[in-house]
């Protein structure tokens, strides 16, 4: 495929986004029917499609309109690209840019930024001086890390045998076992390293709330919210703690019994009814359902989705799990709040109003990760009683 012919792909698949399609069924549709792509093709188009996510409100203003024209027109502009070379109309190019579709003046500091301007006034509240920082980092791609799986190597085995592979990576600085890709990042799942489970992809700030805890060997956790089980996975590798994962939509761990056998760590998935016949545990986990805005550089479509409504309904949910989820906890256990939310009204709000209706807990560590520092943004906090 033609530089051309990858922009118009990918204003075929913007097209089917902005009108509802979830973002990989459109991906995957698209591949289906264009069994002529390669997979650096699929690879550029894929990029293309996410980039214009990640930007949509700037992109918009930049390429004269909110389609999948629109934001490609936009994407090249903001690139420094010739839209003249690749708006040709010859073949499978797309059609020439016509004069309607001009440079518009960004009407706020939200659109200049790509964020919802009703979350605006929420997310600089929270953020403060770091406001523009965090929306710039949300705009790129996110960085790729893996996790060096303590049961099977270190850090400077796991980078050698992904060397091996032809993945080139370093130590990041957030975690001992994180690991940062710089080369090479499309090799990771073909690569022994993966496959034998010396690493996973996992982000150094997901890592780092694992970290965080204080696990001694003979322990009990649970790791409530568990969903796909990376966060099961990093407490198992500590030698000695037993871990119990449960998520409420248990479709979610399908994958962790493949997972947690390919890295040689034992995790015990636990119903809802089992979860009172193990209880209490030394710690509990819970990662608990969020805006996701954290990790929006990876998932973007989720930024346009989320509502006011939605948003309320999420801090309900967190403060329920917050408030039933805390009795599994043994007395003088630690029960660690997580989300990969970057606003206070999902994470320090939350804690905060959980301490003044509950005086018998108290919090003993609090740390937020940023997206401007080289990670998803995180945050977290411990409590006793």
């Amino acid at each position: 495929m033609t530089p051309a012919a990858r922009v118009q792909a990918a204003i075929e698949i913007l097209d089917e986004i902005l009108i509802g399609a979830p973002v990989e069924k459109a991906l995957t549709g698209w591949a289906r029917r264009s069994r002529f792509a390669g997979s650096k093709d699929r690879a550029a188009v894929r990029d293309h499609v996410f980039d214009a996510l990640r930007c949509q409100r700037s992109f918009a203003a930049l390429g004269g309109g909110h389609s999948g024209r629109g934001l490609m027109i936009g994407a090249t502009r903001a690139q420094g690209g010739d839209t003249a070379a690749i708006f040709t109309g010859d073949r499978h190019a797309p059609d020439p840019v016509q004069p309607s579709e001009t440079v518009r003046a960004f009407r706020s500091d939200a659109e200049r930024l790509d964020i919802p301007e009703w979350l605006w006034p929420r997310f600089s509240a929270s953020l403060g001086s770091e406001t523009p920082a965090v929306a710039e980092a949300l705009q790129l791609r996110a960085p790729v890390h893996l996790r060096v799986n303590l049961l099977k190597a270190d850090a400077a085995s796991a980078i050698a045998a992904l060397q091996a592979d032809g993945v080139t990576a370093q130590p990041h600085a957030f975690c001992t076992t994180a690991l940062e890709v710089t080369e090479g990042e499309r090799k990771i799942a073909q690569g022994r390293a993966y496959q034998d489970g010396l690493v996973e992809l996992q982000d150094a700030a997901s890592q780092a709330v694992v970290a965080a805890l204080e696990l001694q060997p003979g322990m009990r956790v649970l790791d409530f919210c568990a969903g796909g089980g990376g966060k099961s996975l990093a407490l198992a590798a500590f030698n000695g703690v037993q871990v119990f994962a449960h998520d409420v939509n248990a479709a979610r761990m399908r994958d962790l019994p493949a997972r947690a056998k390919r890295a040689g760590a034992h995790v015990k998935i636990l119903t809802s009814k089992e979860l009172d016949e193990q209880e209490p545990f030394d710690i509990v986990l819970a990662d608990a359902p969020c805006s996701g805005s954290g990790s929006w550089r990876r998932a973007p479509a989720g930024k346009w989705a989320l509502t006011e409504e939605r948003l309320q309904d999420l801090t309900q949910i967190q403060s329920g799990i917050l408030q039933n989820t805390t009795a599994l906890v043994r007395k003088g256990g630690v029960f660690a709040y997580a989300t990969c939310s970057v606003l206070t009204d999902e994470n320090g709000a939350i804690v905060d109003s959980f301490l003044a209706r509950n005086p018998e807990w108290a919090e003993t560590f609090r740390k937020s990760w940023q997206v401007a520092h080289g990670s998803d943004g995180f945050f977290t906090a411990h409590l006793t009683r």
